[in-house]
């Protein structure tokens, strides 16, 4: 069943993760990686952080586990009677927190961004981010839809919600742009109408299980108290990959032009994995885990787990690997044409490159975090992700000084490499602290799994090393070569390592669950 649901999750994720793919082609081809596109995703990022922080985030770790709870032990008014109250008291929250932010869009720029100040990027990016901001007020409340049908096993609808994010911003880049005096405005408008779209989308299907939200606000009801509780301390430790990405970006405003967007490009290719497989293996586990936790089951939440954590080997370690591998080819073939240039398509790789080394980590990540939340606890989850993001600051400076000093081409490398290892660190604690109270235990099977997975991951790595061409070679070929070249190298690096696996006596009847 859990994995059906991850499948039809990942196969959804996917989709969205080629639209996006698209739609970043198309921003490259169109927009290049200038001080215009660097103004356009701090603004984009923002929100986005905010996403991350009130949406599929901390909001998702402390309303699903709830939510669970009242679906399994208590009435379908009392669930209903919940709905409505979290319904009118995040989306009045969310309403204030919206005019607030585009109000007060420069002084965020400021906070941000600072490296913007008295430059052009800087009122642009102002500009954008009014338009923008609101886009929190929708898309938390699409969330919180998709997590009352993702609790009743509706895994389909909210995975494809993010395909009108992408579609949105390709209309926009396409059509809207010729209506704007500086084009990627229209990039902007195409944000906000995104998370009105995606919320509209959603409501049909909450209406057909009879749980369509009347807002009502009670500020002692016992359910909201109990999200807000959990909340707090969930804000912090489900988001520190988005603050160290935030803190990157403060950083890399103080670097040469171009190093936003560099980062956001190579970003980009990691959370296509990263999406694909991670957080949709995060999206069925979590009410899975909540349920088995409510009914007291704690050897099928251990099972749970280690169903997942097994799947997250066999599938991080290859895509690490192939981002590693392939990175300036990736970037050539996607990126590599009209205004983004070979320097470009160079500098990207090298952020490509070291955050692909930091995947396993983030993905990892995505699987033990719900362990503890599905249990109500997002109290020990903060205080690691507190040591996490301090980790990551003191290596953003340990890195990008001596590279800043030396002259490095590419400082900005140095941040993407902090965000990995301070990544490990975080999955580290996180492993240890499920280990050391007992919820989690080792099932059988481990050790042939990780023997399988390593001469299956050397066969693969040795074939890309060996046969993938230059990058100079493969800058020469024209688009309608490298793409088929590219699909070739991926569909058979693929096809060795899941032929090594089943040589190695790996069966697909050892994922079920």
């Amino acid at each position: 069943m859990l994995f059906k649901s991850t499948a039809i999750v990942a196969v959804m994720t996917f989709l969205s993760r080629i639209l996006g793919l698209a739609r970043d082609i198309i921003f490259a081809t169109f927009f290049g990686a200038d001080g215009g596109t660097d103004a356009f995703f701090v603004a984009f990022k923002i929100p986005n952080f905010m996403r991350r922080l009130f949406a599929e985030g901390a909001f998702s770790q402390a309303f699903v586990p709830v939510f669970s709870e009242y679906k399994e032990t208590r009435s379908f008014a009392d669930l209903k009677d919940l709905i409505n109250h979290v319904a009118g008291s995040l989306g009045g929250f969310l309403l204030i927190l919206s005019i607030i932010g585009s109000l007060a869009a420069p002084l965020l720029v400021y906070i941000f961004a600072p490296g913007f100040a008295d430059e052009s990027r800087f009122q642009l990016t102002a500009d954008m981010l009014a338009i923008t901001f609101p886009y929190i007020f929708f898309i938390a409340l699409t969330a919180f839809a998709g997590g009352i049908l993702n609790s009743y096993n509706k895994f389909a609808v909210p995975a494809f919600t993010p395909v009108l994010l992408n579609l949105s911003l390709i209309s926009a880049a396409l059509w809207g742009a010729e209506y704007f005096t500086q084009p990627i405005m229209a990039l902007a408008w195409g944000v906000a109408f995104a998370g009105f779209l995606q919320l509209l989308f959603q409501t049909p299907f909450l209406a057909k299980l009879k749980l369509l939200p009347k807002p009502q606000f009670k500020r002692a009801h016992e359910g909201v108290k109990k999200i807000q509780t959990l909340m707090l301390p969930a804000i912090i430790g489900s988001s520190v990959a988005q603050i160290n990405l935030l803190l990157d970006t403060i950083i890399a405003s103080f670097l040469i032009a171009g190093s936003v967007s560099w980062l956001y490009y190579s970003d980009r290719l990691v959370e296509f994995p990263l999406g694909v497989f991670g957080i949709a293996l995060a999206t069925v586990i979590l009410p899975s885990l909540s349920k088995q936790h409510a009914n007291q089951s704690n050897e099928q939440f251990n099972q749970t787990l280690d169903w997942a954590l097994k799947l997250v080997t066999l599938i991080a370690l290859p895509a690490a690997l192939g981002l590693l591998l392939l990175a300036s080819p990736l970037l050539a073939t996607l990126f590599g044409y009209g205004e983004f240039t070979l320097h470009d398509t160079e500098m990207s790789s090298l952020s490509l490159m070291a955050y692909a080394l930091g995947l396993p980590a983030f993905i990892y990540i995505k699987v033990l975090a719900p362990g503890f939340y599905a249990r109500q606890d997002t109290k020990t989850p903060m205080r690691i992700g507190i040591q996490a993001m301090i980790a990551n600051m003191f290596l953003n400076l340990l890195f990008v000084i001596p590279m800043v000093m030396t002259e490095f081409e590419g400082p900005h490398t140095g941040l993407a490499l902090a965000t990995s290892g301070s990544a490990y660190m975080n999955a580290f604690m996180l492993y240890r602290g499920l280990k050391r109270q007992g919820i989690y235990k080792h099932k059988n099977g481990w050790g042939k799994l990780l023997i399988q997975a390593l001469i299956a991951n050397t066969l693969m790595a040795a074939f890309l090393i060996q046969l993938t061409p230059s990058i100079d070679n493969w800058l020469a070929w024209p688009l309608i070569e490298r793409i088929p070249y590219l699909l070739g190298f991926v569909t058979i690096a693929a096809t060795i390592y899941i032929t090594s696996l089943f040589i190695c006596g790996f069966r697909l009847k050892h994922l079920q669950h």
